[in-house]
């Protein structure tokens, strides 16, 4: 966990990837049914962490995803995506379309400051 409050968490999803997620801490299922703070702090947490992952990453894309057919938990992921990653243009989610080429910087670093961000 990079950081938490009251109302969310923010997670590290393991990847190739400078990838996150957004949790609220209640569990609901359904975005309409998060209180107006809950949905404030989900939206500050996604503009501070695309923020800093375009400039720390100098990433191609920012890609933000809600969907929680597996897990019925409203979360959010935030990915830096890269022409060289591995999926590109494809979601991660996707086919796999070639072996990365990447070089980035510390993910502990950019973790560390998120977390101080927050």
């Amino acid at each position: 966990m990079i950081y938490e409050n009251e109302l969310i968490t923010l997670e590290i999803e393991s990847s190739e990837i400078p990838w996150v997620k957004v949790f609220t801490k209640r569990k609901i299922k359904e975005f309409s049914e998060c209180s107006a703070d809950e949905k404030t702090e989900i939206f500050r947490v996604i503009d501070v962490t695309e923020k800093l992952m375009l400039d720390y990453f100098k990433a191609d894309k920012i890609n933000i995803a809600s969907f929680g057919n597996i897990l019925p938990h409203v979360h959010w992921h935030i990915m830096a995506r890269f022409e060289t990653d591995s999926h590109f243009p494809d979601p991660m989610w996707g086919a796999k379309q070639r072996e990365p080429q990447l070089d980035l910087p510390s993910f502990e670093v950019f973790f560390t400051e998120l977390g101080e961000k927050l």
